[in-house]
């Protein structure tokens, strides 16, 4: 895992200020496109309303957001707007009927976005923050890769959640998240989430792979916060731009998310 090209140039520690974390902020990240990380977030979020949490859910993929796609918004406003100067983020906050939760849509292919100044990034990362103060949980879909965005949003959340499957390219670029991570932001919370697990068994197999690497390179053990099960309900789920947990609520998919969400909870 040590050999992949994402990690030939390590990227410089970010000044103090970027540094302050959202107490109830929580970053969906994966390394790698594909493994279903922004399925999960719409998931969580939904999960974390139904246990009487207030929360809210931010788009933070910038330029290929697609929240409002999945859930068949048609979303007016949009972080767009913010980035523009034209609406504050309380402006652009829609709230998801179905589930019972807000979101903060992005602006699918927008090149600009993902091309942000530092700064730029830091004043929406600490505007975020005020936002959050509003909510019990605030979930942020983050883009894939390791990309400035990414990285800097991601470590002004209190917690990462890495998403994986057991893919081996998935694996790879899911160390290389949590290196860049580590190395960037030494006091990170990560802990991780296997997805498109054919058994428990199995998805505890990934983890195992991915925690081994973690402790021989990095010296560092992030924790298992779920095993989800492949599910065939996920899928139709999506083509029908509904959460599953709306539309099958007893599904395993949606139970892995729900045992999930009540671990966040539980430990605050």
């Amino acid at each position: 895992m040590e050999n992949t090209e994402e990690l030939k140039l390590a990227p410089k520690p970010l000044s103090p200020r970027s540094l302050r974390k959202g107490k109830n902020m929580i970053a969906v990240a994966s390394g790698k496109g594909g493994v279903g990380k922004t399925w999960f977030s719409i998931t969580l979020a939904h999960a974390l309303s139904s246990l009487r949490q207030k929360t809210l859910l931010f788009d933070g993929d910038l330029g290929l957001a697609n929240i409002d796609i999945q859930l068949g918004l048609m979303v007016k406003n949009d972080l767009g707007s913010v980035i523009s100067g034209a609406m504050s983020l309380n402006q652009v906050i829609h709230h998801y009927d179905k589930g019972h939760f807000d979101i903060i849509a992005g602006r699918s292919g927008s090149a600009g976005l993902a091309s942000m100044p530092i700064g730029r990034l830091q004043i929406l990362g600490e505007d975020l923050n005020l936002v959050a103060s509003n909510y019990n949980k605030v979930i942020l879909d983050m883009g894939a890769g390791v990309e400035k965005p990414v990285r800097i949003l991601s470590g002004m959340a209190e917690k990462i959640i890495v998403v994986c499957t057991d893919e081996p390219t998935s694996l790879t670029d899911a160390y290389a998240f949590i290196k860049i991570m580590t190395m960037q932001y030494p006091k990170s919370d990560i802990s991780l989430v296997v997805n498109q697990a054919n058994t428990e068994r199995e998805g505890q197999r990934t983890y195992d792979t991915l925690l081994k690497a973690c402790n021989n390179f990095l010296k560092i053990s992030p924790s298992l916060l779920g095993i989800i099960r492949r599910d065939t309900r996920v899928r139709d789920s999506i083509r029908n731009q509904t959460s599953i947990i709306s539309r099958y609520p007893a599904s395993e998919a949606a139970e892995d998310v729900m045992s999930i969400a009540e671990r966040l909870v539980k430990n605050g």
